[in-house]
């Protein structure tokens, strides 16, 4: 059967939200086809309780950027607010589509879920799906046998170029023509928020600014929760929503090496862009990670819930300083350095004794860097229940005193306490009532007394892990997982 409809090749955008390094746009251009470039806000995620609006907007951002560098080029991304199989068959009205090129999703299982059945359309209409790899992560293998090797071999490629031919890729006047069929959603966005603005020009700019001057603080800077935000690189929002390749961050890191006098901080750090591809290799290949323990030996755990602690927790409202200016500074902004990361989950699950599930979606709808492959293995590392890695629960006023000892974190975020002198911002439940009178302060009523008893509670769950550890599940568990996920070639 003939049709008079146009051909045109469709790149369905995800978390791949860039024009450069794009092996979907890449691949599709090279086929020299007509190409229009799509993203969906999903029904389904911009309601599941992973997300926030802070999301949406950086993602809007994102889109708003990409069309600016689109203009040139005469098109823009045709935004849709629908279900991607439900947009294909609208756009199956007016165009033939033969090829969708995509990247590989590490996503929650809705997503997952989602590709799935997408497959089964594609495969149904006569369509090729063409899913590229993301970030050197592999789908389908089932130990790390030459994984390193292939991951090396992805980072080496010299970071693709976008350079359609002139007419390839859709117009505006095209695309705006389907846009009557579909609905199509705001790209407005507030703008006096106080988080981290989404797109690649921004992404470029932090890590520009990064390469030149920042990165000579890295390795001194990364642990302190002020320091921190300006000493890191600060450019993991625009890696999580693919603003930015980890693989041309890579390279540009690398070639800086080659001439740079001080070389250790840039080691540390592009150390820390492969960790993060074996991170979210890790999450690939074990899906159960998003709702259990991939160590099943630590299911038997049971830990009730305690929506008073989990409130006080949320909130910054826990009577200790720093878990609490972390936590208040995380709601407002989207960001913490990842040492305050791993105290906050530490002190949640530890000594507060809460399962670490009940703290995964508060987080990630807070993170504005919400990266499922890095969020899922971290969360379980840091509350001790992988089996694999070191247990460590953190304590709040020793990390304080090292890492903000003149309290300005502290009293940045927790003004009830700016009042104060350096060691009672630290621990002010040590004043006395004397003191608490000099300083016109009241513990209980200006700041809340703690919640726990900080090494009581810490001693509790260390006796607890350790002996669990001991378990012949858990053990066994532990040479499956380091047997599976241990990097060789």
């Amino acid at each position: 059967m003939t049709t008079n409809k146009p051909l045109i090749n469709i790149v369905w955008l995800k978390r791949d939200l860039r024009l450069v390094d794009n092996e979907a746009i890449f691949d599709a251009l090279a086929t020299g086809e007509r190409t229009l470039l799509i993203y969906t806000f999903e029904t389904m995620l911009m309601e599941d309780d992973h997300y926030s609006e802070r999301h949406w907007n950086f993602i809007r951002e994102s889109i708003v950027d990409l069309n600016t560098q689109l203009e040139s080029y005469h098109s823009k991304i045709l935004t849709v607010e629908a279900d991607i199989i439900l947009t294909i068959n609208q756009l199956m009205e007016k165009y033939t589509i033969r090829d969708i090129y995509s990247h590989q999703e590490t996503g929650i299982l809705i997503t997952y879920n989602r590709d799935k059945s997408f497959k089964r359309f594609c495969k149904n209409n006569l369509i090729t799906w063409h899913e590229t790899i993301n970030n050197g992560v592999q789908r389908g293998i089932k130990d790390r046998d030459k994984w390193t090797e292939q991951c090396n071999a992805y980072f080496e490629i010299e970071p693709l170029t976008f350079n359609p031919a002139e007419g390839q890729l859709l117009s505006i006047k095209n695309i705006e023509l389907l846009e009557p069929l579909l609905v199509i959603p705001s790209l407005e966005t507030p703008v006096d928020a106080p988080f981290q603005k989404g797109g690649r020009t921004m992404g470029l700019k932090y890590l520009e600014s990064f390469l030149n001057k920042r990165y000579l603080n890295y390795m001194f800077h990364i642990s302190k929760p002020e320091l921190a935000r300006t000493g890191c690189s600060r450019i993991s929002p625009y890696l999580a929503w693919g603003n930015l390749s980890i693989r041309e961050v890579y390279h540009k890191a690398y070639h800086l090496k080659t001439t740079a006098e001080n070389k250790k901080p840039l080691e540390a750090f592009m150390s820390r862009l492969r960790w993060q591809a074996h991170f979210v290799q890790k999450f690939e290949m074990e899906h159960t990670m998003e709702k259990e323990s991939i160590n099943s030996g630590f299911h038997k755990l049971k830990k009730s819930i305690s929506e008073d602690y989990k409130l006080a927790w949320q909130t910054g409202q826990t009577g200790y300083p720093l878990v609490d200016a972390c936590m208040r500074c995380l709601n407002e902004t989207g960001y913490l350095n990842f040492r305050m990361r791993a105290m906050v989950v530490s002190f949640f699950t530890h000594n507060l004794w809460q399962p670490w599930q009940a703290a995964s979606k508060h987080l990630s709808q807070k993170f504005l860097d919400f990266e499922p492959g890095i969020h899922y293995p971290q969360l379980q590392m840091q509350a001790g229940e992988t089996g694999t890695n070191m247990l460590r629960i953190y304590n709040p006023v020793k990390n304080s005193l090292e890492h903000d000892p003149e309290a300005r974190f502290i009293k940045k975020w927790v003004p009830e306490l700016r009042e104060l002198e350096t060691p009672f911002a630290h621990e002010p439940y040590l004043m006395t009532e004397l003191e608490q009178q000099l300083y016109n302060f009241e513990l209980g009523k200006d700041y809340p007394y703690p919640i726990v008893d900080m090494e009581k509670t810490r001693k509790q769950a260390s006796d607890t892990l350790w002996n669990l550890r001991k378990d012949k599940k858990v053990r066994e568990e532990r040479l499956r997982i380091l047997k599976k996920h241990t990097l060789r070639n």
